[in-house]
């Protein structure tokens, strides 16, 4: 069996492991059964690829989050590592080929969605696999308390009856001490090799700052450290709109959401990855796999969800050891919106059995029918044609993913037929007064045979991949044509798909998962009291207060985040008299802003705030309409 350094070296082109790495290796590759909780950014993909390719056979990974496979097969590939991804969508022959590949292929790694281990067509093909490892990734969904439990994944004890002697490890992120416990029983792990490493990260200063002009923090924040930085934001509308601020500020940025096309989630990306964009202001979509180890700033415009998300997304910062900031920006309206956001807009049981039974009708699904059918879904037009909340629709919707009778998978693409309603003599006459569309009409024809004589759909991507033009301008292109008729063309935008995973039973179906949507529903309800307690308590240590959370005991103040350091005693704290002194003197001369106070006298926020607030108290200065404050005089 070749050393793991050696395959570490040869394909990742390390020399060394990252902390616990090798020891979870070689457990592993012992054959023990193993639990392994690291944090973000602790390598936790590598401590089963490398046994995977160091034992004979085929390693199965159990994933909940299918672009995050599909990324991690995308790398492996480039590798030259043969290995595939089974998600939604795939019809029963193709699924039929890719398993026998699996059995015959020398692939050296499946992924698959814990739906997938429903079908036994896939239990039957696993049953003649080389199986070396089952790695189940996300293993805290397993869990009924944990943050993201999925049902289906409660299926992946079937692989320790399919495949007996073949060892479990479970990799998390983020595990409170009772989930650790339930995973373990739950995969029925004998004696596991538990390896469990500290949350504690002594590079990262975790900042909570109450600000009433957040944009202004931003630029102060963003100018003082001019390195690479992810905003992340409550929606796609604030992505925008952030980046144009920025710009209006000269600081490059790039943006980021699931409505973005793949063209240009792959651009931003690049620009931001490679440092040409100091800034990527994106929605929690962005992040998942990405491993930046120079990220110098992560700030929540928006208040997260819950400490599970905030924790796994501030930890994207920092990861090369240098000095890092995870700073959340809150005001008095801040609390009141995340209760809307999260709380107001969670789905009773009824109302998901109502959304279930219009998804059926919608798609014509017949009672007992419609098992793994994918349909293309434009979201907005469902909600308009039942006059559904999108909110309330889309919690809704989730909830039915999460308890897997159906998948969504979210992505923008255009759904576009075509058909060339002129005779190709006709068309290269056109061709001769419209030079500029002759790369696109020439590419489509030979990619696409019998277009002149029936209607066609057509790939945009690949198209424009072909004739080396954007998908924007192939489009545009396309418009034309139709215009000058020399094309039929139906183009249709869909947002996601949708697969059911069960065949239809209506009220039945939710009924077997209604005491789960209401155990959930209390879950969301009490990480958004904690991820508020967590923003409003400046008594305890930001760093104490995250890891107590994840019952890490005996943890010593961090000393860098926002409470250690205004409860340092500063030698250097400006004596109150001298600044009230000087501030009602520079008000003499004319009402000022506290940011013109600060940069005249050189004094610090937090110093001025203080004594602002006692002049205000003692009727000394009032606060004008347009925010700047005015001596009183008596």
């Amino acid at each position: 069996m070749e050393h793991p350094i050696n395959i570490l070296e040869r394909y990742w082109n390390y020399t060394e492991f990252r902390l616990n790495q090798e020891a979870i290796i070689n457990a592993i590759i012992e054959g023990e059964d193993t639990f392994v909780l690291l944090p973000t950014g602790g390598g936790k993909s590598l401590c089963f690829q490398i046994p995977g390719l160091a034992k004979d056979g085929i390693c199965i990974v159990i994933s909940p989050l299918i672009s995050l496979m599909q990324d991690q097969v995308q790398a492996l590939n480039n590798k030259g590592i043969k290995a595939m991804a089974i998600t939604s969508g795939i019809s029963y022959n193709q699924l039929d080929t890719l398993l026998d590949n699996c059995v015959y292929g020398n692939y050296k790694f499946l992924y698959l969605s814990p739906e997938r281990l429903q079908q036994e067509l896939v239990q039957d093909r696993i049953r003649l696999m080389n199986v070396n490892l089952i790695a189940v990734d996300e293993a805290h969904c397993i869990s009924q308390w944990g943050s993201d439990f999925r049902p289906a994944y409660k299926n992946i004890s079937l692989l320790r009856q399919i495949q007996p002697s073949v060892n479990v490890v479970a990799l998390t992120a983020s595990a409170k001490p009772e989930i650790v416990e339930d995973i373990i029983n739950e995969l029925d792990f004998i004696q596991p090799k538990v390896f469990k490493q500290s949350f504690v990260r002594p590079n990262l200063a975790y900042m909570v700052f109450h600000e009433d002009d957040k944009y202004y923090r931003l630029e102060t924040i963003l100018k003082k450290h001019k390195a690479s930085s992810i905003i992340y934001v409550r929606n796609r509308k604030l992505t925008t709109e952030i980046c144009a601020f920025l710009k209006s500020k000269n600081i490059t940025s790039t943006h980021y959401h699931g409505g973005l096309s793949n063209i240009e989630k792959e651009n931003n990306m690049a620009a931001w990855s490679q440092n040409q964009k100091q800034v990527m202001v994106a929605t929690n979509a962005f992040g998942m796999g990405i491993d930046k180890p120079d990220v110098k700033t992560i700030i929540h415009f928006n208040l997260p969800e819950s400490i599970e998300s905030y924790f796994q997304e501030a930890g994207r910062a920092g990861r090369n050891g240098k000095k890092a900031f995870a700073v959340i920006l809150k005001n008095n309206s801040d609390p009141v919106l995340v209760k809307n956001q999260f709380l107001s807009v969670l789905p009773t049981v009824d109302f998901v059995k109502q959304v279930y039974r219009k998804l059926c009708s919608y798609f014509q699904i017949s009672y007992g029918e419609g098992e793994y059918q994918t349909f293309d879904f434009e979201f907005n037009a469902f909600c308009k044609t039942y006059n559904f909340s999108s909110v309330l629709c889309y919690n809704a919707l989730l909830l039915l993913d999460r308890n897997s009778v159906i998948t969504l998978s979210k992505q923008f693409k255009n759904k576009v037929t075509t058909q060339f309603i002129i005779s190709s003599t006709a068309l290269f006459n056109y061709l001769e007064t419209h030079q500029d569309y002759s790369i696109i009409i020439k590419s489509i024809l030979r990619m696409y045979g019998g277009i002149f004589d029936h209607i066609t759909k057509i790939d945009l991507m690949k198209i424009s991949k072909k004739a080396s033009v954007t998908e924007n301008k192939l489009i545009q292109t396309l418009l034309q044509l139709e215009k000058d008729e020399i094309i039929s063309l139906n183009l249709a935008k869909t947002d996601a798909q949708i697969t059911f995973i069960e065949p239809r039973e209506d009220d039945k179906t939710i009924n077997r998962i209604a005491q789960t949507i209401e155990q959930q529903n209390k879950l969301k309800q009490n990480q958004v009291n904690a991820i508020l307690n967590y923003i409003e308590n400046d008594s305890v240590c930001k760093s104490v207060q995250l890891l107590t959370y994840f019952g890490e005991k005996d943890i010593e103040p961090c000393g860098i985040c926002s409470v250690c350091i205004n409860s340092k005693k500063d030698t250097n704290r400006q004596d109150a008299n001298t600044l009230k002194k000087d501030i009602l003197e520079l008000l003499e001369k004319g009402d000022l802003s506290s940011r013109d106070i600060i940069s005249i006298l050189k004094c610090k926020e937090s110093d001025l705030k203080i004594v602002l607030k006692l002049l205000l108290e003692h009727n000394l200065i009032t606060i004008t309409p347009t925010n700047t404050y005015k001596l009183n005089h008596i």
